[in-house]
């Protein structure tokens, strides 16, 4: 098969879905289908990749690293030019909310080629932490997606994030979602293929890579056994991450832990500001953005993962990827605590519950009881078989 990807950022930039993207191309041709992914230009840094349709796009952050491409007819034009010379396309496979996924839906449209939309963002969520006037952002989001997707009767009504996705899921073959309390909020909002009453959303987690993990768990630990309890919190330093309520419980806490806090964004320097101010007694570590492989080895030889999201994640990756290689996980978010199962110090919904939870998990771990992830864990998120599963979404819809 040739599937053509749309992203609304570029994979090599920071991300889970961009992560996971790269990780389906990679496993996709290793079982000899050809990729092609359609994504924004990367101002960062040069990549030169020919499996890659790079397209026009401006910087929307400070640091260079994301970047917005206006979905307009010659935007179009330039995704069927760099088409042009490549095998034929089997199926379209949106993963973006935003430019990527207009772009993909009108692709598929005009070649009238099956479309798959893995739907990676809660978007009510992510513009309520971000946009100083979500409602309005909605709207105007709305009436912007319903004009440029190109038409199809009954025409969406609504005006919040999951009309929003609606707009898109109706005009999809298939919707998958990477995990199943997403899945199970967005059909109780109507968001489902083909705009159906009756479909259905096919789960499909975001995976680890194989042998990364493999050899992440082979690696051993970083420091002797005796060190303190060693935490890990990975992601992007903006709002609806809350990796700043993170650090005021930690201070708040008063726990003696190392706390490596991996990635970056906008909210860096408010970080090291926060940590600089309230001095907390865990020593806190920025390691900035490191390659996954070192990320993966990391979250092995930490004795815990921090999520300190709420409502916004539609996964949880990392707590995944964590529980994979053996590693439990300190939760903010009930959903994902719900998804994982075992291996979870919970964080309650009382006052100062972070901090609690934060003591409660240092305490367990330096008294050598760390609760420990479900095993299947390890098999089941490998994204050999998470390529299978989406290699099925593909067949069916293939063959409608």
């Amino acid at each position: 098969m040739h599937i053509v990807m749309f992203g609304d950022q570029h994979v090599e930039s920071s991300g889970g879905a961009q992560v996971s993207m790269r990780l389906q191309r990679r496993f996709l041709e290793r079982a000899g289908h050809t990729v092609t992914i359609v994504q924004p230009r990367l101002h960062a840094r040069k990549i030169d990749d020919p499996a890659s349709i790079d397209l026009p796009s401006v910087p929307v952050t400070l640091d260079r690293e994301y970047g917005l491409t206006l979905p307009t007819r010659a935007a179009d034009r330039a995704v069927d030019a760099g088409m042009a010379g490549r095998p034929p396309v089997d199926v379209v496979h949106v993963q973006g909310d935003f430019w990527g996924a207009i772009l993909g839906h009108r692709f598929a449209a005009r070649h009238a080629l099956p479309l798959v939309h893995t739907m990676h963002n809660r978007v009510d969520v992510g513009i309520a932490a971000t946009t100083p006037f979500p409602r309005l952002a909605l709207r105007l989001l709305n009436a912007w997606a319903g004009r440029a997707i190109l038409p199809r009767e009954p025409r969406e009504a609504g005006t919040d994030g999951w009309a929003y996705l609606r707009r898109f899921a109706a005009r999809a073959a298939a919707v998958t979602a990477p995990s199943s309390h997403f899945a199970h909020r967005l059909m109780a909002h109507h968001v489902r293929p083909g705009g159906s009453p009756e479909g259905q959303i096919d789960v499909v987690w975001n995976g680890i890579d194989d042998e990364m993990r493999d050899a992440a768990g082979a690696a051993g630990p970083l420091r002797p056994a005796s060190s303190r309890p060693r935490l890990v919190w990975v992601g992007r330093m903006s709002p609806e991450k809350r990796l700043l309520p993170f650090l005021d419980a930690l201070a708040d806490s008063g726990v003696a832990a190392d706390v490596t806090v991996i990635g970056g964004g906008g909210q860096a320097r408010a970080a090291r500001r926060l940590v600089a101010r309230r001095r907390p007694a865990a020593r806190v570590t920025f390691a900035g953005r490191l390659p996954y492989a070192e990320t993966l080895r990391l979250l092995s030889a930490a004795d815990a993962v921090v999520q300190s999201s709420i409502g916004f994640e539609t996964q949880g990756m990392t707590v995944f990827e964590a529980a994979s290689l053996g590693t439990p996980a300190i939760v903010a978010d009930p959903d994902i605590a719900d998804e994982l199962g075992e291996g979870v110090w919970r964080v309650g919904s009382e006052p100062d519950a972070f901090a609690l939870t934060l003591r409660d998990a240092v305490g367990d771990i330096s008294a050598g009881r760390a609760r420990q992830p479900a095993p299947e864990i390890a098999d089941t998120f490998r994204q050999s078989s998470r390529t299978a599963a989406m290699v099925a979404v593909y067949d069916r819809v293939r063959r409608r």
